[in-house]
């Protein structure tokens, strides 16, 4: 039997579609498919879902999607911008989408690999976010990858075109993607001995 290219999700920015974060995670992603990857990001005016409720039986298109996504997955990547020293409140609320697994066979991110990025106008807040996401990741059952990306936002990362001016940004948004797949492929390979 071939090998499964594993599903890693990108999820993040902000409802502004090329946002800064956004444009990060899609370097993260492009090495998550340069890794062996396929990817699929949910991300800018996707993000504007209705808050979520546990009693509201519908759910957006948007919604529906993302759940969707979140149930296929293998990894998944988290960017957030920094609002006022944690992650924004439409990341928050995606990830709170999360509780339609609770009954899955897989719960929540049971065995996922999660990457983190955090976009900040200064190193604080930006490690303050990655914190609050790495305890989020860990509540949802995932396993968050050994290296983060805080993204320092006060100077220009990016160039028109989403190319990664910085470095060490690109650095580590590119080793979080690895990362991402490294641990996906593992976890696919034990699940195929182990059945």
């Amino acid at each position: 039997m071939a090998d499964r290219r594993p599903l890693i999700l990108g999820i993040g920015g902000s409802t502004k579609s090329d946002s800064t974060t956004e444009r990060a995670l899609k370097v993260s992603l492009a090495a998550a498919a340069v890794a062996g990857a396929e990817t699929a990001i949910f991300a800018g005016p996707e993000l504007g879902m209705p808050m979520y409720s546990p009693d509201m039986g519908e759910r957006s298109p948007e919604a529906t999607r993302m759940v969707d996504l979140f149930r296929r997955c293998d990894g998944i990547i988290i960017a957030s911008p920094a609002y006022h020293g944690s992650l924004s409140g439409l990341i928050k609320n995606a990830l709170d989408y999360t509780e339609d697994l609770r009954t899955d066979k897989r719960v929540y991110f049971d065995g996922c690999s999660v990457g983190l990025i955090a976009c900040a106008g200064g190193w604080q807040a930006a490690g303050q976010t990655l914190a609050a996401l790495r305890a989020i990741a860990h509540a949802l059952r995932g396993w968050p990858t050994p290296l983060a990306a805080a993204l320092n936002t006060s100077s220009k990362l990016f160039d028109t075109d989403g190319g990664c001016l910085d470095l060490s940004s690109k650095f580590q948004l590119e080793t979080v993607g690895r990362q991402v797949v490294d641990f996906a492929k593992r976890q696919i390979a034990y699940e195929r001995t182990a059945a």
